[in-house]
């Protein structure tokens, strides 16, 4: 046997020997995120030898995670520091497509990360805040998601919607369940403490919401208030100088502490409106002002003016249901209150005052009140027309509650049909007639003429059996003879005759009394005109 021969059989024994090696070696196939690092060579890149940690070879590579490990900040550094190896979690040699990084997000405990989810935050699904344009800090080994690289400070994720004019530390005023109100925030601790009716201000009255940068704004810093005056109006127009407090309170701006300094809102009664300006005695009348009194109804001080209309089941009603201690006029009874009622407030009745309605003597009426029209509105038209277009004492055949003078009257009715200029015209025109002493009125008449409204021009040129016979020669749309043919006539238009003006032959007769235009003549031969 050669020594060449001898060579190549202890080549293939050694090769044979090294494959079987590497198989003892390598429990299997490495994942592809560590696919490259294949081979006998590269173990100890991975592990060292003699030992069964890994955990110093994996941050000697993940630098990122180590950073955090080192600063003891995040989920690596809590699971390293309770003694738990990367393989732990994170096994390998399971094959290419093992799923290395995985975890189950809905037994995931969040407080390993040290930051707890609280309040809102426990709600969000983990998408809602792990996503791509959050990512601050990117992880070099991953190329493509990662958990890892989110900020934990509020506008990391949040939109700063006070734009930087407040401190970045959201914290400070809210908190993780919603973002208002604000309970952190005390505006005890601010350079404006909330005292007396500041306190129960809504806070837009002070800062005001508006668009700024294109987003909702309200603005809380930069707010004048070194004056009372930079929020509230002088109504002494600057008589008396513009600081308030000389004179007045945060407490009620109607007491005056130069003349009182009882402060009245410590007792079970504090004084509203009207009662603030009462003197103390009106109310107080045993003598002594801690003898207690009634003070749970109105009609316990004040006597009822309504005399019991407003009783219902025999208990009275207390005047808070329509009256405040602002004063007694005017009544806080409203339209919707009144329309609950079976008389509804509609067109020109909303603006009528109450008392056209409930005070037609001296005494103010609220029940047994009428609700026919005629019981409130005089009825013009009493006697004048049929008591038919009444409706059992409503004018609601014609009339409507929105505009008295615009009637909606259907004419056909009347067997007078409204045509053309008829139609156009008002009521009034046609059914009153208004002179120096009088209105006169009128919806009937003998006969349908014409001469019922109108004046006879013509002075019974056109009558005809007593009739005027208007319509030979007018329609209703006006008063141009339209319907006039003077070839239906006794002079027919030939010649020079057709296209001359009517009044080249028809002229005024000249009468002081009765000037009229001359249409019919008893001589029409040539020498008449000629």
């Amino acid at each position: 046997m050669s020594l060449t021969f001898k060579n190549s059989i202890l080549f293939f024994i050694l090769l044979a020997i090294s494959g079987l090696a590497a198989a003892q070696l390598s429990p299997g196939d490495l994942s592809n995120v560590h696919a490259h690092l294949e081979g006998l060579t590269n173990c100890t890149k991975c592990h060292t030898l003699g030992k069964k940690e890994t955990t110093s070879k994996c941050l000697e590579c993940h630098k990122e995670i180590n950073n955090l490990v080192v600063q003891t900040k995040g989920f690596h550094a809590t699971a390293i520091g309770s003694g738990k190896e990367c393989h732990d979690c994170h096994g390998e040699h399971f094959g290419r497509d093992f799923q290395i990084v995985r975890f189950e997000k809905d037994t995931f405990n969040h407080s390993l990360t040290a930051y707890e989810l609280e309040g809102k935050h426990a709600e969000i699904e983990c998408d809602g805040c792990h996503k791509p344009e959050l990512i601050q800090n990117n992880v070099s080994q991953k190329k493509g998601f990662t958990w890892l690289g989110l900020g934990t400070r509020c506008l990391d994720c949040h939109t700063d919607f006070h734009q930087n004019t407040l401190s970045d530390n959201c914290l400070s005023c809210h908190n993780q369940t919603a973002f208002r109100p604000a309970p952190g925030f005390d505006h005890s601790k601010t350079d404006f403490p909330l005292i007396g009716k500041h306190l129960s201000a809504d806070c837009q009255k002070c800062h005001k919401t508006d668009q700024r940068n294109g987003q909702e704004f309200q603005q809380f810093a930069g707010i004048e208030y070194s004056k009372c005056t930079d929020c509230h109006e002088d109504v002494h127009q600057n008589k008396f100088g513009n600081d308030c407090r000389k004179c007045h309170n945060e407490f009620s701006f109607n007491e005056v502490t130069q003349l009182s300094s009882f402060n009245h809102e410590q007792t079970d009664y504090p004084l509203r409106g009207r009662h603030v300006a009462v003197d103390c005695k009106k109310c107080h009348t045993s003598g002594g002002y801690t003898n207690p009194l009634n003070h749970q109804r109105c009609i316990d001080c004040h006597y009822d003016y309504h005399e019991g209309q407003f009783s219902k089941n025999d208990v009275q009603q207390d005047c808070k249901e329509c009256h405040t201690v602002n004063g007694f006029t005017p009544s806080s009874y409203g339209i919707d209150q009144h329309n609950q009622t079976d008389f509804k407030l509609a067109g020109a009745h909303l603006a009528t005052p109450c008392f056209a309605c409930h005070k037609k003597t001296d005494e103010w009426r609220f029940t047994g009140v009428s609700s026919r029209c005629i019981d409130c509105h005089d009825n013009i038209h009493k006697g004048y027309f049929d008591e038919k277009y009444l409706a059992g004492g409503d004018c609601k055949n014609c009339h409507s509650v929105m505009v008295w003078n615009k009637v909606t009257f259907d004419h056909d009715e009347t067997g007078f049909n409204l045509q053309g200029k008829h139609a156009q015209t008002t009521c009034r025109q046609c059914h009153f007639t208004e002179s120096t002493m009088e209105m006169k009125q009128q919806f009937t008449w003998e006969n349908e003429s014409c001469t019922n409204c109108h004046e006879d021009v013509h002075f019974g040129q056109f009558t005809k059996n007593g009739e005027p016979n208007c319509e030979r020669c007018h329609i209703f749309t006006g008063w141009n003879p339209d319907k006039f043919d003077h070839d239906n006539a006794r002079f027919k238009l030939d010649g020079k005759h057709e296209g001359l003006a009517c009044i080249s032959c028809h002229k005024s007769n000249d009468d002081l009394i009765k000037d009229y235009i001359v249409y019919k003549f008893e001589d029409i031969s040539c020498e008449s005109c000629h």
